[in-house]
């Protein structure tokens, strides 16, 4: 094959592909090799380019065998991993011999895969422990605290109290797979989301009296409306109100704020902008970007005792992410806190 129409081809192919002479030079490279092996690959050495024994090895072994070859390699940069398949092809060309190199990106599988252990893994430790206390319960009540009224009546009420944090873990779970599934679906329902937020500050009104909690709205009279889902963004705002009556201190304030946006400049066009503001004592800023990751907790003993799951933030995320708006977290140690919802007002269509 001639070494430009070579060229041609290579350059139309998504993936990084590299023609490699005898010599184990580089002779084409086509424009996605350039993140692998660097951005002026052509007329060098491999192993100037990429000293990686499997690569190496492989890329000789095609050479030498003329026989097609693969390879899995891992290579660390940055403090990130880069995890490829690489396929050594011998070719003949009109310079002579050589091996076709292909390499495919396998990062975002490999990175799916450990969210994927990672998650089941947290889940099985949330599980796992209410059930560990559940079981010493029940054996302590068929035991020692058999004939104890008042043993059993506490002891009781743990399990009631881990069995309901069992139920909320799991009905979280399936809220989030709900809210993924139809992440890639616009709403198309027209809602009026000031009638949300009263119904739903309604609602934490006997939490927000029992911890000493003011919770005020603000807002210009009459309804807000935009294409939403109602279900789903009640559940954003019962998830971010109940976060600020538990975490943003007893005796304090929480302000939930509504004002409408002309033009916000990422979503380029008019908007909704839903502030909840706790006056408690703040995150730290290195908390602030893993908030929304699922399971991620701040103080996890805290979090446990107040009954939380880990998941009401990563389910926000994916209901304004469906919603095509913006969650934003700002917060100091001290200061309070703030949970920012910016939603489109008119979404163009419902389609995706």
């Amino acid at each position: 094959m001639q070494l430009n129409a070579m060229r041609t081809v290579l350059d139309a192919l998504p993936i990084a592909v590299a023609f490699v002479d005898t010599d184990e030079r580089v002779l084409i490279a086509n424009r996605a090799a350039a993140s692998i092996l660097g951005p002026t690959p052509e007329g060098r050495r491999c192993s100037a380019l990429l000293r990686h024994p499997e690569f190496l090895g492989g890329l000789e072994a095609a050479l030498n065998g003329k026989v097609q070859d693969a390879k899995r390699l891992t290579l660390i940069a940055g403090g990130s991993e880069t995890h490829l398949a690489v396929t050594f092809t011998p070719m003949e060309s009109d310079v002579g011999q050589g091996v076709l190199v292909a390499f495919e990106d396998l990062t975002p599988i490999e990175q799916a895969g450990a969210m994927r252990r990672d998650f089941v893994a947290n889940v099985s430790h949330e599980l796992r422990t209410p059930l560990t206390a559940l079981v010493g319960f029940i054996e302590t009540l068929r035991g020692a605290a058999r004939d104890d009224a008042a043993a059993r009546d506490r002891f009781l009420g743990i399990m009631e109290r881990e069995a309901g944090r069992m139920i909320r873990l799991v009905s979280d779970l399936l809220s989030l797979s709900r809210v993924e599934a139809e992440e890639r679906r616009r709403p198309a329902d027209e809602v009026d989301i000031a009638a949300l937020l009263k119904t739903t500050l309604v609602s934490h009104r006997d939490a927000a009296t029992t911890g000493g909690i003011r919770v005020r709205l603000e807002m210009a009279e009459g309804p807000v409306r935009l294409r939403a889902d109602a279900d789903q963004l009640t559940q954003v705002f019962h998830n971010l109100v109940e976060n600020a009556i538990k975490y943003g201190g007893a005796g304090k304030e929480v302000t939930v704020r509504v004002s409408e946006i002309e033009r916000e400049p990422v979503l380029k066009g008019p908007a909704v902008q839903v502030e909840v503001i706790d006056r408690g004592e703040g995150i730290d800023p290195l908390h602030l970007p893993r908030l929304t990751e699922r399971f991620y907790r701040v103080d996890t003993h805290r979090s446990r005792e107040q009954g939380g799951t880990g998941l009401g933030l990563a389910i926000v995320k994916h209901i304004v992410n469906r919603h095509r708006g913006r969650l934003r977290i700002e917060s100091e140690p001290g200061k309070g806190s703030r949970f920012i919802v910016i939603l489109p007002k008119a979404l163009n269509s419902p389609a995706s």
